[in-house]
């Protein structure tokens, strides 16, 4: 084939001329219909059509469809507005021997979230700390959890917050209220009320806790600025150290569960950061325990200055609305008799105590294999995973979970029908925070403990606590039958 055929062969598969080339075909995307999905795709981006000069195609015209009906945009509907608040919607009588928060002449914003809440009157704790803490003195408070007090030191906060202009030049991590407390769990707790409580105002509360991504606690704390902090020790003298936190600005200290964190050996450390806050006289400083030790009361004579002192009983906490039974077992029939009383009795919401994270552990490992849904808490669990299992107790996916004392402090979810007390804790104080997880907000509970040849001689401790005997039980024969495993 000679040159001049061939060239005419190329000229005619690529050489038409421009009248004769297709004119090119836009690059779009179709979109998806609104039903298929509601996220723009990613291809999406190549919705423009190339940029040409060429003349439109002779050959081949471009398909055409229906011209599509315009279709109306839909007119997002106004829900009326809400009548603003007033003061005058939350209506609470005054009743002989209660305090009411109306009494306190709070912001309104804060009586607003108050009412939400559903708090007619103040708890005796309540009554006694703010009728200080709200003229500026600091207060050293005796009360177990349930009282009420977590509430009245973050109503002390927000009025002190709400009331008092923010500095005018403050970095981001420059808290103006700091709150310390020993456990994950109860820091967890204690944001979600603040949180309850700031709702109506402009107060962002942040939280810092070991176990927990330090890079999202940190893009959290960048974001915008923290006017009360909840945090462990341990990870909040991390962020101080590195410069990411400044404390010299806080206004309102509070040590929560100082007895806790005595035991827990955080002392040191708290040391530490209260170092980086105003001296005592300049700052309002808040202490709480459920017991008044010498200790505890050497660190509140060395943090604050003339503090009020406010006691709560906790005999009513413990006793008033928790029916409590002891049940005399042997050690080798303790957990024969506890899976028969959840699964004879069809109870959906049990807490379990036990002494060591290893009996934890073996607890929750056999009524697992045994078909309960059970889950455990305890030092040894990660943060996260720590986190997932109180939710998935709070929403009544799990049946039983079983915590030791350190891990089971300071949970607070309403609906627990029955504590049972695998072993008898070696702390009298630790029996009254363990039954007082049941019978929450004014609701019956039930506790059981099991007082077996190991742990019966912690009964009279507990009892000269309590002030008055518990009688033991020896249980029904039908509750101390083998457990019959499935083969599934």
């Amino acid at each position: 084939m000679d040159e001049m055929t061939v060239l005419k062969a190329l000229k005619k598969m690529f050489g038409k001329s421009e009248a004769e080339q297709p004119a090119p075909t836009p690059i779009t995307s179709i979109p998806a219909s609104p039903a298929a999905t509601g996220d723009t795709p990613d291809h999406a981006v190549q919705t423009q059509a190339l940029d040409t000069t060429s003349e439109p195609s002779k050959a081949r015209a471009p398909r055409t469809d229906k011209p599509r009906a315009e279709r109306p945009r839909r007119e997002r509907v106004t829900k009326p507005s809400a009548p603003a608040w007033k003061l005058e919607d939350f209506v609470v009588e005054p009743q002989e021997g209660k305090t009411r928060f109306h009494d306190f002449n709070l912001a309104p914003e804060l009586m607003h979230a108050i009412q939400d809440l559903g708090f007619p009157y103040c708890t005796p704790i309540q009554a006694g700390v703010l009728g200080f803490t709200l003229k500026g003195k600091d207060a050293i408070g005796r009360a177990q959890t349930g009282t009420g007090k977590t509430a009245a030191f973050l109503i002390s906060i927000i009025e002190q917050l709400t009331q008092t202009p923010p500095p005018a030049e403050r970095y981001m991590g420059e808290p103006r209220a700091l709150i310390i407390a020993p456990t994950r769990e109860l820091v967890v707790q204690i944001a979600k009320d603040a949180a309850d409580l700031t709702k109506y105002t402009n107060l962002n509360v942040m939280t810092f806790v070991g176990g927990m991504d330090f890079d999202k606690q940190l893009k959290q704390l960048e974001a915008r600025h923290c006017d009360i902090l909840v945090a462990t020790p341990g990870r909040l003298l991390d962020f101080n150290q590195r410069g990411e936190v400044h404390l010299d600005m806080v206004e309102v200290m509070v040590l929560d569960e100082a007895d806790r964190m005595l035991d827990m050996g955080f002392i040191p450390q708290v040391r530490q950061i209260i170092r980086q806050t105003p001296h005592k006289g300049e700052r309002q400083t808040l202490l709480f325990s459920a017991t008044f030790t010498e200790d505890v009361m050497n660190l509140a004579k060395q943090w604050t200055t003339d503090p009020s002192i406010v006691e709560i009983e906790s005999l009513n906490v413990a006793s008033d609305n928790v029916e409590q039974h002891i049940y005399a077992v042997a050690g080798a029939d303790k957990y024969k008799l506890l899976y028969n009383l959840v699964t004879d009795n069809g109870w959906e919401r049990v807490m379990v105590f036990a002494n060591r994270k290893d009996e934890v552990r073996r607890i929750e490992e056999r009524l697992v294999r045994d078909g309960v849904n059970a889950a455990q808490l305890s030092g040894d669990v990660p943060q996260h995973k720590r986190i997932k299992t109180l939710e998935g107790f709070r929403e009544g996916k799990i049946r039983v979970l079983v915590a030791t004392d350190v891990a089971g402090r300071g949970i607070h979810i309403d609906g627990i029908s029955h504590v049972i007390n695998f072993t008898l804790p070696e702390v009298p104080d630790d029996y009254v925070h363990r039954i007082g997880r049941t019978g929450r907000a004014g609701a019956d509970g039930v506790s059981i403990s099991f007082a077996g040849e190991d742990d019966s001689y912690q009964l009279p401790a507990i009892e000269e606590k309590l002030g008055r005997k518990i009688s033991c039980e020896t249980p029904p024969t039908h509750l101390l039958r083998a457990v019959v495993r499935s083969n599934a």
